[in-house]
């Protein structure tokens, strides 16, 4: 306890202003601004990688069944009905997706058409989505096409276009490309209804179309489909709905949630939020080398504080321990200050969203999504970085084999002194 007394006295008590006083909140200020920073751009990554991951989720179903092998199967092949009353899927929309050639005059683009049934676009959230136009996929038996905002551009189309794009498909079962369009591609028409903008990705890739009009083009059967694309109910358990449903199907049926269907995505996003930290923990580092400066030149200052605690039967190990809680305190006041106004910061820009994004964004400002993993993990960084630097700093000190130059206080001679002084000095005198 005489350690953490001392230590806190030598931070903590109204003293002189020192350049050592200077240099000690320095250091504190130092760690505190990076803590903040460290808080701040992971709470604001977190904030982005949930909105890209919403904006994927509208457009990717929780859960999606495809065949282990093949690119195809029937409804009729599987029980569709007990996979209706899983209690844990609220809703099951089915999907015909394939490789297309779009173009119109000159214009073109290679397109991964989607087809999706009359369900799909409300509970994937597709429809709200919409830029331009309308959600519409068929009406008055024409076939009407979504368009990603980036293909729209490329085709240099709108919702207005009454002229109807070509779509074709490779044939099925063709080794070889024929001489002429038809005998090459399945090709249909359909009108443009609306853009809609989710995602770059996704708006650069995707078409979405009524499925009857892609298992036309395909040639599929009536009950023809790719993959199923499963709505949970609100509080379902991912993991159990996802057993049940290959208890049912069984091996010849993988079951995806997102993660499965976007693995590359989510190990990137994983692996930047790492490497982000990792840089932001090296200027933590860097800032605690601060303390360094602070406690050698607290250990000169204080030579003759340690004399004194030497005096008293203090070690080396007590000492070592004081200057070791003098700069571990500077570090977790700087810490727990960057905490509390990084929290401050993030919950700031949460509520009002005082720093912009720009114009043509998804969102004006930008977005926060505060962890408390994230809090902890920058505490205990902070921490064990700066309780290194520090204790690496006092193990190298030398607080008692070297010898500490002794400052005797000035010695006033009073007159009383003096006159004794003198008239022993005359006394010696008269003798001889």
């Amino acid at each position: 306890m005489v350690p953490f007394f001392i230590a806190r006295r030598y931070l903590f008590s109204r003293k002189e202003k020192t350049v050592i006083n200077l240099i000690s909140w320095i250091s504190l200020v130092g760690i505190a601004v990076s803590t903040i920073a460290l808080v701040v751009v992971m709470s604001v990554y977190n904030g982005i990688g949930e909105l890209t991951q919403a904006l994927f989720n509208i457009f990717d179903p929780e859960l999606v069944i495809e065949p282990s092998e093949g690119k195809t199967f029937k409804t009729s092949d599987i029980d569709y009905k007990s996979l209706e009353n899983i209690e844990g899927i609220s809703d099951i929309s089915q999907i015909v997706e394939e490789n297309a050639w779009v173009t119109l005059r000159q214009a073109e683009a290679i397109v991964q058409l989607r087809g999706i049934d009359e369900q799909y676009g409300h509970t994937s959230g597709l429809d709200t989505m919409m830029f331009e136009g309308q959600y519409l996929l068929n009406e008055g038996g024409n076939h009407y096409l979504l368009l990603g905002w980036n293909i729209m551009v490329r085709l240099g189309v709108n919702s207005t276009t009454n002229i109807p794009l070509a779509v074709h498909i490779p044939k099925r079962g063709t080794k070889s490309m024929g001489f002429t369009m038809d005998e090459a591609f399945n090709s249909g028409y359909a009108y443009v209804a609306g853009t809609f903008q989710v995602q770059e990705e996704i708006d650069n890739l995707y078409v979405v179309s009524d499925i009857n009009f892609v298992r036309q083009l395909m040639n599929y059967g009536a009950d023809e489909v790719t993959s199923l694309a499963l709505t949970l109910k609100e509080g379902a358990n991912m993991e159990k709905t996802k057993k049940e449903i290959k208890q049912l199907l069984g091996d010849g049926f993988s079951v995806k949630d997102r993660y499965d269907q976007k693995p590359l995505y989510y190990k990137i996003f994983r692996s930047e939020r790492l490497g982000v930290f990792l840089i932001l923990s090296l200027i933590v580092l860097i800032s605690t080398l601060n303390i360094i400066a602070s406690l050698s030149l607290l250990i000169i200052n204080k030579r003759k504080d340690i004399a004194t605690l030497r005096a008293i039967g203090m070690t080396q190990r007590d000492l070592q321990r004081t200057f070791f809680t003098e700069g571990l305190m500077i570090a977790l006041v700087g810490v727990i200050a960057g905490l509390v106004l990084g929290f401050i910061i993030c919950l700031i820009q949460q509520q009002f969203g005082i720093v912009k994004i720009g114009a043509n964004a998804i969102v004006d400002a930008f977005p926060v999504s505060m962890r408390f993993v994230d809090f902890a993990s920058t505490f205990g960084v902070v921490t064990l970085l700066s309780a290194f630097v520090v204790w690496l700093t006092v193990k190298r000190a030398r607080l008692v084999e070297e010898e500490i130059p002794y400052y005797p206080s000035d010695h006033h001679t009073s007159r009383d002194e003096t006159n004794t002084i003198d008239y022993m000095q005359e006394n010696e005198n008269k003798e001889d």
